[in-house]
C-alpha cells in the first residue's frame, strides 16, 4: 500500500486518504512512487493504459460492482475518471471530457458555472494515484476471486469426470457449477477451453434423470459450443430429453431448453432440420408463450419459434395446425396496453411469416376480431409492428377481400394509413401503406370513403 506524504504526515490507507479529502493538485500528497517517476521525466502514460485495462477487464467480467468512491467520478460523464485535471475553480474533471467542453467556447466551470479566470487544466496527480491505487486494489481481488472459483469449478467439473459423485451429489456439484458461472462469468473461459462443454453434453441421454438433466442444460445454455458439443447434442437421445424437459420441467428449465436449442440452431451447416419439426418440440413452445405468468418464458419461446420460422420454412404449415396463430393473436390482444412492446414486436413478426402460407392466412382470417387488432396496433408500438401488421392485413385481403375490407376500414384502417404515409417510416412501409389504402377505397365512394376515415377519433 502507498503511503502519501506531506509535511511529514502520512496517510496509511486509501480509505483514509479518500475521508479525509486529501485530494489537491500536482502541489498536494504524492505517492513516492509518482514523485520518482516525475524525477526522472517519466510521463504517465503507462498508468493510464493500465488504469483503463483494468477498468475494461473489470466491466466486461461481469465481476460483482463495488461503489466507486464519488471523488473519482467525473462530473460531466459520471464515470470514473482515467486522467483527472483540475480549472482553476477547484473542480476536478475527466481531461478529455473538460477539453470538449471548453472546445465549444464555454468559459465556466460545469460544476460552479463561475467564470473561469484561466482555461489552463492541470493535472490532479494525487487523485489520480488514489484512482489507479483503488482500482489495483479491486483489479488484484477480482484475480484472486476469478482463480479461488476457477479452481473450484475445474475440480467440480474433475469430479463428475471421474464418476466419484452420483445421485443427488451430482446434481449439487452441477448445482454449484451453475452458480458459479452465474456470479463468475470469466469461469465459462476456463470450462470451456478443458473441455468441460463436451463432458456435460455427454451426460445427458434417454436416461437421465430430469433432475441432472436440467442442471446441465442450464449450464449448456450460457456456454460457448464447440463442434463437438454441438454434434453430441443433436444426437436423437439427448434432443429426446431435452424436449420433454422443455414441456415437463421447470419455467427455468424451459427457458434453458428453448436458448440451447436456439445455440444450436446458429450452425446452420450442421443443424439437423428434423430437430425443430417435432410436433412435441413446437407444442412445448406453443405452451410456454401461452403462459403469460412468466414473461421470460414467452419471450425464449417467441424467440425461437422466430429463428424456426425464419430458417425451416416446412415448419409454417405444422405450426398452423397446432395452433399458433390463436396463440399469438392472443398474445397480441393481451399486450393491446403496450405493456410488452418486445413480445408485441416478436408476435408479429411471426404472425407476418406464417401469414405467406394458405394456410396461415386461413387461420388468422378465423381469429375472432383479428382485423381490428392489426388495425388498431398499426403506429402504437413501432415501424417494425406497424410493417408486420400491413403485411398480415395484406396478405389475409388476397384471400377474402370484401369481407377484410369492410372489417379493416370500420375499425379506422384509413385513417391509420394516412398517418403512416405522413410518418418518418421508411419508404416500403409506406409503400404498403398506398397499396392497402387504395384496396380499401374500391368498395366505396369518394365521400363514403372520406367519411370512413375517422381520422380525427384515430388522432385521438
Amino acid at each position: 500500500m502507498p503511503q502519501y506524504v506531506e509535511g511529514g504526515a502520512q496517510v496509511l490507507d486509501l480509505a483514509t486518504a479518500v475521508k479525509d479529502g486529501i485530494l489537491g493538485g500536482p502541489t498536494g500528497l504524492i505517492p513516492f512512487s509518482a514523485r520518482k517517476d516525475s524525477v526522472h521525466g517519466a510521463k504517465p502514460e503507462t498508468n493510464l493504459s493500465d488504469l483503463k485495462r483494468m477498468m475494461s477487464e473489470l466491466e466486461a467480467s461481469g465481476d460483482e460492482p463495488e461503489e466507486v468512491p464519488s471523488v473519482f467520478i467525473c462530473p460531466i460523464s459520471l464515470e470514473p475518471m482515467v486522467d483527472p485535471v483540475t480549472l482553476c475553480t477547484g473542480q476536478t474533471y475527466e481531461r478529455a471530457h473538460i477539453q470538449r467542453w471548453l472546445a465549444m467556447g464555454r468559459r465556466t466551470c460545469p460544476t460552479t458555472m463561475q467564470e473561469l479566470w484561466d482555461e489552463v487544466v492541470t493535472p490532479n496527480t494525487t487523485l489520480s494515484c488514489l484512482i489507479h491505487t483503488w482500482f489495483s486494489q479491486r483489479y488484484t481481488r477480482f484475480k484472486k476471486r476469478a482463480e479461488d472459483v476457477d479452481g473450484r469449478a475445474s475440480e467440480l467439473v474433475s469430479a463428475l469426470r471421474s464418476r466419484q459423485i452420483k445421485g443427488q451429489a451430482r446434481v449439487q456439484a452441477l448445482k454449484e457449477i451453475r452458480k458459479i458461472i452465474n456470479s463468475h462469468p470469466s469461469v465459462k473461459k476456463s470450462v470451456t477451453s478443458s473441455g468441460g462443454t463436451a463432458f456435460l453434453a455427454s451426460l445427458l441421454g434417454p436416461f437421465t434423470s430430469h433432475a441432472v438433466g436440467s442442471e446441465v442444460v442450464a449450464v449448456l445454455s450460457q456456454l460457448q459450443l464447440d463442434q463437438e458439443t454441438r454434434l453430441l447434442l443433436m444426437q436423437p437421445g439427448k434432443i429426446s430429453l431435452i424436449t420433454d424437459m422443455l414441456n415437463e420441467g421447470t419455467i427455468e428449465t424451459k427457458v434453458s431448453c428453448a436458448g440451447l436449442i436456439q445455440t444450436l440452431m446458429e450452425d446452420e451447416s450442421g443443424f439437423r432440420s428434423e430437430i425443430v419439426s417435432s410436433p412435441s418440440l413446437l407444442v412445448g413452445l406453443l405452451r410456454l408463450i401461452k403462459d403469460r405468468r412468466h414473461l421470460n418464458g414467452v419471450s425464449s419461446g417467441l424467440a425461437l419459434l422466430k429463428s424456426i420460422c425464419t430458417k425451416r420454412p416446412e415448419t409454417r404449415g405444422l405450426l398452423v395446425g397446432l395452433g399458433a396463430v390463436p396463440k399469438l393473436v392472443d398474445l397480441i390482444s393481451a399486450n393491446s396496453n403496450l405493456s410488452q412492446p418486445d413480445l408485441l414486436e416478436s408476435a408479429f413478426q411471426i404472425l407476418d411469416i406464417i401469414s405467406s402460407i394458405l394456410d396461415g392466412q386461413v387461420a388468422i382470417k378465423e381469429c375472432k376480431n383479428v382485423i381490428p387488432n392489426l388495425v388498431r396496433m398499426i403506429m402504437r408500438v413501432s415501424e417494425e409492428c406497424t410493417r408486420c401488421s400491413m403485411n398480415v392485413l395484406s396478405s389475409v385481403w388476397e384471400m377474402a377481400p370484401e369481407e377484410c375490407a369492410k372489417s379493416a376500414v370500420e375499425a379506422g384502417l384509413a385513417a391509420k394509413l394516412l398517418l403512416v404515409m405522413q410518418s418518418g417510416c421508411a419508404p416500403e412501409v409506406k409503400q404498403r401503406s398506398a397499396e392497402l389504402l387504395k384496396l380499401c377505397s374500391l368498395n366505396y365512394t369518394a365521400t363514403l370513403f372520406i367519411s370512413k376515415c375517422k381520422l380525427t377519433r384515430t388522432i385521438q
